[in-house]
């Protein structure tokens, strides 16, 4: 007999169509056991119907919100102020996992499960597809792919190289070799040495998360994950699960401090003026206020491939993000203007052109990372309370990296297994980084890369906490 997991939770689940898949399935990957639950994109109106937002890509965003009204902040707010849960029911023989959050660490926590013969159902609000922050927008499949998150990621535990080597056969990744640079404001590049391999997806980022959750799509139903306004409602209602349920998501701990990070996607008809600075195709920006980093798409997933448009993605700095934070659900159109020129500006100042000198792209599009990256770590694997049965995984616990987050959802996996072999009549001997303190962690910008011999301090420019 299952017992189920009563949550007290303001998540309702809610049924709705099935999504239609956006890959399709790769007979060479094995098709996991795990269910995929995942929001299907719809455009509100103020009526309730059924609309479509204009084509037209001027950096602003609708509100993201349910139709109950609320926001995803909102609901996830209230979630965590519910009273805490403690079971004192048996362990199941058979247990089943709730994973909230698709992105790296919730599918590595999804599929690691799998292989220690857990079940797990994986839930995400994402309304763009799952994969967080390895995030990929295609304006043109052929000739114009930007990765406006993870830019790329390094490899420095033999754990999450088995798993990297994996993806390889699969020709999921590749190595990438592309130029890397240090480059100071007025145009003096320097390479940046690594003792790690880099790597990056064939075709974007997101196109790593999109071949390992395109094979659960085959579903009878789908679950949408919605804010409810009022009486909190148990996940079991709608699915049965043992008491284990992982929260995979950064927002728990109100000691988590976390930047807001500008991200500009421009392109260019024709390549930047940037041979004299060794023809780099990723910079480390230094000494530019409103830019941290430039990287070229193009070249970096179009290697082999000539007069393509010169797709680029710009990050601000921490400081610029901080100073310049809006409500990310529904940017300004002015602010969004603003921080487009002043990028752009910061291109100009990196690269040593004069202002006004830069040529115009042809096409922008501003998103603001309002809760980006951690500027803070408890430096732990994962997140564990026994009597809960909830855990935690997420790239926060180890610092700020691709890596972190998939170690992170090993972790958990591996201990919620070992914590079920057990028959959990011993709880307390698998708590785990339950008051852990939180310490200031290094790194670029845009996060750790270990293995590159680069990275200065981030100061923590936190966001404000839930």
């Amino acid at each position: 007999m299952t017992s189920t997991a009563l949550l007290s939770s303001s998540l309702v689940l809610q049924p709705i169509k099935p999504c239609k898949p956006f890959l399709p399935r790769n007979p060479r990957i094995p098709r996991p056991r795990f269910p995929l639950c995942s929001a299907e994109p719809k455009h509100l109106t103020k009526g309730g119907g059924g609309g479509r937002r204009s084509p037209v890509d001027d950096g602003r965003r609708s509100p993201r919100r349910g139709p109950h009204g609320t926001s995803r902040r909102s609901a996830i707010k209230k979630s965590f102020a519910q009273e805490q849960v403690v079971f004192t029911t048996p362990v199941a023989r058979d247990p089943a996992v709730a994973i909230i959050g698709g992105g790296v660490a919730g599918l590595v926590c999804a599929l690691t499960l799998e292989e220690r013969g857990i079940r797990s159902t994986v839930f995400d609000t994402g309304m763009h597809g799952l994969g967080g922050r390895m995030a990929t927008r295609i304006i043109d499949s052929r000739t114009c792919i930007f990765d406006h998150a993870a830019q790329f990621f390094t490899v420095s535990d033999l754990r999450f190289q088995k798993l990297v080597d994996r993806w390889l056969e699969k020709g999921l990744v590749r190595e990438w070799k592309g130029l890397l640079v240090e480059l100071e404001a007025g145009g003096h590049a320097s390479p940046v040495p690594y003792s790690a391999s880099r790597y990056v997806g064939m075709k974007g980022m997101r196109s790593l998360m999109d071949s390992i959750i395109s094979q659960t799509l085959e579903l009878s139903s789908i679950w949408a994950l919605l804010a409810a306004f009022e009486d909190p409602l148990p996940i079991s209602q709608n699915r049965d699960f043992e008491g284990a349920f992982v929260k995979d998501t950064s927002w728990c701990l109100q000691t988590l401090e976390l930047s807001s990070i500008w991200a500009l996607l421009a392109a260019f008809e024709d390549p930047l003026p940037i041979s004299q600075n060794r023809d780099f195709e990723g910079a480390f920006v230094k000494g530019v206020d409103s830019l941290s980093w430039m990287g070229n798409n193009t070249s970096k997933l179009f290697p082999l491939e000539s007069d393509l448009a010169q797709c680029w993605t710009f990050f601000s700095t921490a400081a610029y993000g901080k100073r310049n934070k809006v409500p990310q659900e529904n940017i300004p159109s002015a602010t969004a203007e603003k921080v487009k020129d002043d990028i752009l500006e910061g291109v100009e100042s990196a690269l040593g052109l004069s202002k006004g000198s830069l040529q115009k792209p042809f096409y922008t599009r501003v998103q603001l990372w309002g809760a980006a990256l951690p500027t803070n770590s408890p430096d732990i694997p994962c997140i564990f309370d026994p009597n809960g049965r909830a855990g935690i995984c997420g790239d926060w616990l180890l610092g700020s990296s691709v890596e972190a987050a998939a170690l992170s959802g090993m972790s958990l996996a591996h201990h919620m297994a070992d914590y079920f072999r057990s028959g959990g009549t011993q709880p307390d001997e698998f708590a785990i980084g339950l008051n852990n303190p939180f310490h200031a962690i290094a790194g670029h910008d845009i996060g750790q890369f270990p293995g590159l011999k680069s990275g200065e301090q981030v100061e923590p420019q936190a966001c404000p906490a839930l």
